[in-house]
């Protein structure tokens, strides 16, 4: 078929949606998808971020839904062309309802609607000024008591916080802080980003000196400004940290460094939080109405409790507070841990000359650079893609778009083709003694972080010096006991230590929510992070999308944003607008709003 004649086809589809959502009809519309289609919602019909699964779940969203989103067209993308493989039509759609104007990505087979994809990309009447709504920036004419930009931004940051009050405090000011805090300037809801360090950038550059983002540059982008066309592919640490330092202040956020959160309560009478926080030795009482924890995924330490760490006479630390190899030279050093953290910080001190053992007590994926590169994110992220047209935008919402339901089923058979592209690679690791898995069903990386977060390395180097022996490792093993000057493992195996590495990961987010507020409002808010697959560390039941990130959670104005550079950039352009709307007073009738199964 052509172009046009898939466009005719997806026109029709979308026609009959359209009928029978301006009909207020929730089942005739759920008839117009496959009995096993998807609808996955980011704010625009549900206020929240819900994928519903089947028709029963779709109309019964509809049913709730219709008569307050009051949908106005669903229409097939002019700009782009409609594609048909497999028996599959697919194509990009734009939306619009009362509220809002959005984009979706729709696939079609039989002639019923197998995946929607619907998101919220502006509120009406609060568009960002941007293009031809772009702000003059230069005031002509003469004016008495005429203020410059500088002085008028400087007023600002002498007031808010003190003479006024921010509508939304962002808590932790790495990239997903500050990627929230750019989106939401650009709305002109005010906002303070407040973080430990002294400087943005500085969580990145406190970290062990080796430390590069194994993500590539496409992956990576910042809301607004890209990287440069000549940035590296892999962004060093430092690097990283003066390019959110420089992104901070040329996008105008208020930023406090040097700020820590001492706590904070909500008063459900007034409708605000006061949170206690201490600035350059000053104690500060902030009352927003928004409080976000954007404290990272990989942000509160997971430390082990061994027995006799107490007694241990060496040096012992979380991989978290690293500081590098060069200190260790002469020492011998075990890591507790396999994955990304462990395995960078293993190959660092081993090209320093470090005697150093890596301890597995859990199976790890591996998955090479090169080919993670070329065959799972070549055709979304890749320099290749963006010679074929590909823009950041299309290739997040092409992600989007595909249900976590049925995710790893498009990830299984790319990552069989890893398997079997790097064989002698896996072949070599497991003569090792490496204990090699590919998630629960072979599904890979992408899964294992959206279920779990943890359990994978991309190899960019360390892999081959497990695999040929130059890092010790001991594997399929426990850690007994921690003694003055060695770790016993539970095959008998006593190792000497003068340094111990716990390279043992992450507690959930809600971790810090029970620091900060109280282990009652952690509790009734839940784990954060997941999909509840049943696999392993990501118990069920089925969430259908993370748990309780960048959307209302059970704590009315509480919110989680963090994840890696990429979700930090997609999912906060969702979560700014739903801060937005609340800020302007528009109805927002949360649909879905997510039940809590697991406390941590």
């Amino acid at each position: 078929m052509t172009n046009q004649e898939n466009k005719q086809a997806l026109a029709g589809v979308l026609e009959q949606l359209e009928g029978a959502l301006r009909n207020g009809d929730a089942a005739a519309a759920a008839d117009v998808f496959q009995p096993d289609g998807f609808w996955r919602d980011l704010v625009l019909f549900t206020w929240n971020i819900k994928t519903m699964e089947g028709r029963p779940q779709i109309s019964a969203m509809l049913a709730a839904q219709l008569a307050a989103i009051k949908p106005v067209s669903l229409r097939v993308a002019d700009v782009d062309e409609v594609t048909e493989a497999g028996g599959v039509t697919q194509g990009w759609i734009d939306v619009e309802t009362e509220a809002g104007h959005g984009v979706g990505f729709i696939r079609v087979k039989d002639g019923k609607i197998w995946t929607l994809l619907t998101t919220m990309s502006e509120l009406k009447g609060f568009e960002e000024a941007k293009g031809s709504r772009r702000a003059s920036g230069a005031v002509h004419g003469a004016q008495t008591r005429r203020t410059s930009w500088q002085e008028g931004r400087d007023a600002e940051l002498q007031q808010l916080g003190h003479a006024s009050q921010p509508y939304c405090l962002i808590v932790g000011g790495g990239q997903g802080g500050i990627a929230l805090g750019a989106r939401l300037r650009q709305l002109n809801v005010p906002t303070i980003i407040i973080d430990k360090n002294d400087k943005p950038g500085d969580s990145w550059r406190k970290r062990y000196k080796s430390l590069c983002l194994h993500d590539p540059v496409w992956y990576d982008h910042m809301p607004y400004i890209p990287f440069p066309e000549n940035w590296p592919v892999f962004t060093p640490k430092d690097k990283v940290g003066d390019w959110l330092e420089m992104y901070t202040k040329v996008m105008e956020l208020n930023y406090w460094g040097a700020t820590t959160c001492l706590s904070a309560s909500y008063d459900e009478a007034s409708g605000e939080w006061a949170v206690q926080v201490e600035r350059n030795g000053e104690k500060i009482t902030l009352r927003p109405k928004q409080l976000v924890l954007a404290t990272g995924m990989s942000g509160k330490a997971n430390w082990p409790t061994f027995k006799g760490m107490d007694t241990f006479q060496g040096e012992q630390h979380h991989s978290s507070q690293h500081p590098g190899p060069d200190l260790y030279v002469g020492k011998k050093v075990v890591v507790i841990g396999a994955n990304n953290s462990a395995h960078d910080i293993c190959a660092a001190l081993w090209e320093t000359g470090v005697d150093v053992t890596m301890v597995q007590r859990s199976s790890t994926h591996i998955v090479k650079s090169n080919s993670l590169m070329d065959l799972a994110l070549g055709d979304l992220y890749s320099e290749r893609a963006v010679a074929a047209g590909m823009t950041t935008s299309k290739a997040d919402l092409t992600f989007a778009s595909i249900p976590y339901q049925i995710l790893h089923t498009f990830q299984i058979p790319v990552f069989d083709a890893i398997k079997q592209r790097d064989a002698d690679f896996y072949a070599r690791l497991e003569k090792s003694g490496f204990m090699l898995d590919f998630g629960d069903d072979g599904s890979g990386l992408f899964m294992k972080y959206l279920r779990r977060g943890s359990g994978y390395y991309i190899d960019v180097g360390a892999s081959e010096l497990v695999a040929d022996g130059k890092i010790k490792l001991k594997s399929g093993v426990g850690v007994v006991e921690i003694k003055a000057h060695s770790v016993l493992l539970t095959d008998g195996t006593e190792l000497e230590a003068d340094v111990i590495v716990y390279a043992t990961g992450y507690g959930s987010m809600n971790g810090w929510a029970a620091d900060l507020i109280s282990l009652e409002v952690a509790n009734k808010v839940g784990k954060v992070w997941g999909l509840g697959s049943a696999t392993t560390k990501d118990p069920g039941p089925w969430e259908g999308e993370q748990r309780n990130m960048w959307k209302p959670t059970q704590q009315t104005a509480l919110w989680f944003h963090g994840g890696n550079l990429h979700q930090s950039r997609h999912y906060s352009q969702y979560l700014s607008l739903q801060l937005k709307a609340r800020m302007e007073g528009l109805a927002t009738p949360v649909y879905g709003l997510q039940e809590v199964h697991h406390l941590s």
